[in-house]
């Protein structure tokens, strides 16, 4: 379907491309990533310790200092 709003959802593929992407036994959604790459890749990148990835904060961002504050609190349970 050229115009599926919502490709995630099966219900909306034709039966063919399910066939397709259930052969495949959920390699389809997987290739790429960490653990594909070659293991002298995936050292490089370890020993990078997270500075591999651009990250969403610049150095002393104080917006970063905010988000860290919040990183482990548990949100209030909202009452039944």
């Amino acid at each position: 379907m050229a115009d599926n709003q919502n490709p995630g959802n099966f219900a909306n593929r034709a039966k063919e491309e399910v066939k397709n992407i259930a052969s495949q036994g959920g390699q389809s959604s997987h290739r790429g990533g960490f653990a594909s790459m070659n293991s002298d890749k995936q050292r490089d990148i370890a020993s990078q310790g997270g500075k591999a990835s651009g990250g969403s904060f610049e150095p002393g961002d104080p917006r970063a200092r905010e988000a860290g504050k919040k990183g482990g609190s548990v949100r209030d349970a909202p009452e039944e």
